[in-house]
């Protein structure tokens, strides 16, 4: 009976072992091929997306914006004219009932868009020689955040409270100092991250650093991070967080877009530390990086001047699954498929084992 008895509960923990090695694979997340679909091809920048339900929204150069619904198939392209100004639009951001795009450069701008596309308004304007909004996002459905180079001595940062109805600059007294040429890259509206009431936002230039609130805006923190810096075209592009903790950051030297150390970090304290990662492999310049939504925070990608980069192992090594350059920006839909958009096109990236 002791050895039957032995048998059995051997038998029954490798039959346990098994069962949770299972259930350990699924939260696992390995790719190593994608399936491309195109959804628009037009000469068009875009480097700013958004999901929104069934539809892709963009905000792009030439005045223009719009989306492109996945359920039907069917594209709406809107356009936006002031004066005899070429708006350029980087920075796209949703409530619930309504889209929001900020255009880069003197004045700046930002619209309200109906979730039809049909009626937009002005909402926000701001005439300053330095003025350049670079990315804008959303606590919740009443307050929203946009932020900037500096026109003074802080970074600019505007905010509303009602909606989108109306923002307000915050006073350089209640946000860090910047430093002589430290300023921000309108790269792929991944300036800002939120999660929560937490939120971060990154620099570049002289100094490449991370500005963290913890209050939706009220009050301010800033850290230094080790990426290359201390010129004007070097400094973090872009920036993701998994959680609270858990967080990226990446860029490099825009003039030199190959060079592949000193442009990728990762923090586990919220963004107090960071560690570079994959220096001297991996990726160059990044435009644009994303964790892939239910991976534990092991699962990242990032589109720029290396294609499109694949890493399973929280940045630690990475794998080109596509070579195309010419993608600025990229949102998952969910933990297998993505949207891109960059130079004339937007696309969906089916990630898939082989």
């Amino acid at each position: 009976m002791k050895k039957i008895f032995v048998l059995v509960i051997t038998f029954s923990l490798l039959i346990s072992c098994q069962k949770k090695k299972t259930v350990a694979d699924k939260t696992e997340t390995f790719f190593n091929a994608v399936t491309i679909d195109t959804l628009l091809s037009e000469s068009i920048s875009i480097r700013a997306i958004l999901i929104d339900a069934n539809k892709v929204w963009y905000a792009a150069n030439n005045g223009k914006y719009g989306y492109y619904d996945l359920k039907t198939q069917k594209s709406f392209s809107g356009h936006v004219s002031k004066d005899t100004l070429s708006l350029e639009f980087r920075s796209i951001a949703q409530t619930s009932k309504h889209i929001f795009i900020a255009a880069i450069g003197n004045p700046g701008l930002v619209y309200r868009i109906s979730k039809d596309g049909s009626k937009i308004n002005l909402v926000y304007q701001e005439i300053n020689e330095k003025v350049f909004y670079d990315s804008m996002q959303f606590w919740n459905d009443n307050e929203g955040i946009a932020m900037g180079d500096p026109t003074e001595d802080c970074l600019s940062i505007i905010i509303t409270r009602d909606g989108g109805a109306t923002w307000k600059k915050l006073s350089c007294d209640q946000m860090p100092k910047v430093i002589f040429n430290e300023a921000a890259f309108a790269a792929s509206n991944t300036n800002i991250i939120i999660k929560g009431d937490n939120t971060w936002l990154v620099s570049g230039g002289m100094q490449s650093r991370v500005f963290f609130s913890a209050d939706k805006g009220n009050s301010w923190k800033v850290y230094n991070t080790p990426i290359d810096q201390g010129a004007e075209m070097k400094g973090i592009f872009t920036a993701d967080f998994y959680d609270a903790d858990n967080g990226f950051i990446a860029g490099g030297n825009f003039e030199d877009q190959n060079k592949n150390f000193g442009n990728k970090a990762i923090t586990k304290d919220g963004g107090k530390t960071w560690q570079l990662v994959a220096e001297k492999s991996g990726f160059g310049f990044a435009s644009c990086v994303q964790y892939v939504p239910n991976s534990n925070g092991k699962a990242l990608v990032c589109v720029g001047a290396s294609g499109l980069q694949y890493s399973a192992d929280t940045g630690n090594t990475w794998q080109q699954l596509l070579t195309d350059k010419t993608l600025y920006t990229i949102r998952f839909q969910n933990d297998s498929t993505a949207i891109a958009a960059g130079k004339n096109k937007i696309i969906s990236i089916k990630f898939s084992k082989k």
